[in-house]
């Protein structure tokens, strides 16, 4: 069995305020930060950075593609460690989208008002769940 020196994997934590929603070995990850998509894989150099309401994809060492969503966070790697902290987060597979289908009208429903501010955030957010559900279909 190789040791953790020879592995050709990250590993990689999706984590949100209130639960691991995955950990596991994985080849690859893509997320988007404040500057752009960020792929990271083994031998990434060190970074922190601020996350978007968006999809985040891990590829795991076994297995199909874990796609989630996150509401922002931050993006940590180091040692061929990445931590993906969020408020909340939440797998393709958890996300319910006929429900997003109403936020987002909703929250389209909100740039005609006051708070039109809370309506894009919500409309970021809902958009995101609907392409994790596509990525992951």
């Amino acid at each position: 069995m190789a040791g953790p020196e020879d592995s050709t994997c990250l590993t990689v934590e999706l984590v949100a305020a209130d639960r691991t929603v995955w950990s596991g070995e994985a080849t690859m990850v893509i997320a988007r930060t404040t500057e752009g998509d960020v792929g990271v894989l083994r031998g990434h150099a060190p970074m922190l950075s601020l996350l978007t309401d968006a999809v985040v994809e891990i590829n795991p060492e076994e297995g199909p593609v874990v796609v989630a969503t996150v509401d922002g966070g931050f993006l940590s790697v180091a040692n061929d460690r990445v931590s993906i902290l969020s408020e909340h987060a939440l797998l393709a597979e958890e996300i319910n989208v006929e429900e997003a289908h109403v936020e987002l009208e909703k929250a389209r429903a909100l740039l005609q008002t006051d708070e039109q501010a809370e309506g894009e955030l919500r409309i970021r957010r809902a958009e995101a769940r609907i392409r994790a559900v596509e990525k992951a279909s």
